[in-house]
């Protein structure tokens, strides 16, 4: 009978502690090209999260989203030419098991540098009003405008990825987007009929509806950004969104979940973003999921945004075309019998 070592029993353990029925394999080791610089030497553990010559990148962790996040991680390492040097931060719900999140990274990414941060979703849950679609309400959602608070201090500047994208190019070309004075960088999407993301109690408002006023606000997809966390915690940006929040909460301003107190606060003042950073959408609406093409132009990030994830439609095997993109990276390992 096949015994398995006990660290990998300690890793199915870990599956099914936080409800998950897969396992995923282990990704392979990938080395910084020869002029890459050596940004932890020397430092002790404790400081390894902090350089500010490393790429840091925020994701989101979850049971729900782990087989995106896991296929994301490996696109992201994949692609860089100094992979040793990409630092993870995670956010998890308070209420996760870390330990069996932790377990689940490590095991397919030993090398790793990563570390995982509790988010009391509960807290955040009371700002929270519906939207049009009940995954955009999951509090989680919401712990991209908490970055700067809840990573350390010495992390000055982050970029933030959804979990269902895939980049198909150096996340250092990204993460060394100028900023300038801004505090965030994104791309953005000027065609696209900005007064419809808010009500028509909004608008009618105007002492509310002055809030674009000498600004020149177009749409940006907030699942890829570049942050200026010091200047974030300058500007104490959480608090500006929470009080959106807290009006929503009161008025109706708005319908789609955690996008809108973002444009409230940043639209018309972020640093535009080259769209083959967000080839977005490919999840289809928020209703139907029908499947997309890519839009014109290069490509250097696949984002699922939209209801439609491509391992959910992998599984139903009812891909869309471009799904196969995605499989690649996908690091779901099928579950074996302990007694074979």
């Amino acid at each position: 009978m096949f015994k398995p070592p006990a660290a990998l029993l300690f890793f199915i353990f870990s599956l099914t502690a936080v409800n998950a029925t897969v396992l995923f394999k282990e990704a392979p080791q990938f080395y910084n090209s020869p002029d890459c610089p050596s940004v932890f030497d020397g430092e002790e553990n404790t400081n390894r999260l902090c350089s500010d010559d490393g790429i840091h990148v925020a994701m989101t962790l979850d049971t729900a989203y782990i087989r995106g996040s896991m296929a994301a991680i490996l696109s992201v390492l994949q692609h860089s030419s100094c992979p040793q040097n990409v630092i993870f931060h995670f956010v998890s719900s308070a209420s996760a098991n870390a330990l069996s999140l932790h377990a689940i990274i490590s095991t397919s990414f030993p090398y790793l540098k990563f570390k995982i941060y509790p988010f009391d979703d509960v807290a955040v849950s009371r700002l929270i009003s519906t939207s049009i679609r009940s995954a955009l309400d999951c509090p989680l959602n919401y712990a991209r405008s908490y970055l700067a608070d809840l990573l350390p201090i010495c992390v000055r500047r982050v970029v933030y990825l959804d979990s269902d994208i895939i980049l198909v190019d150096d996340i250092a070309n990204l993460a060394n987007t100028p900023l300038n004075d801004a505090v965030l960088a994104a791309p953005e999407y000027c065609n696209a009929n900005f007064t419809a993301y808010f009500t028509p109690t909004f608008w009618s408002n105007p002492s509310l509806s002055l809030t674009f006023a000498n600004r020149s606000p177009c749409y940006f997809n907030t699942g890829v950004m570049v942050i200026d966390l010091s200047r974030w915690r300058l500007g104490d940006f959480t608090a500006e969104i929470e009080e959106w929040m807290e009006l929503q909460k009161r008025m109706r301003i708005y319908e789609l979940g955690s996008l809108p107190p973002f444009m409230l606060v940043f639209a018309g003042n972020i640093v535009p973003v080259d769209h083959r950073w967000n080839q977005h959408g490919l999840g289809g609406d928020n209703f139907q999921g029908l499947c997309r093409d890519l839009h014109p132009g290069p490509v250097s990030l696949l984002h699922w945004s939209g209801k439609g994830k491509p391992w959910a439609r992998v599984d139903a095997n009812r891909p869309c075309p471009l799904d196969s993109l995605w499989v690649p990276y996908d690091l779901l390992q099928t579950p074996f019998s302990l007694d074979s």
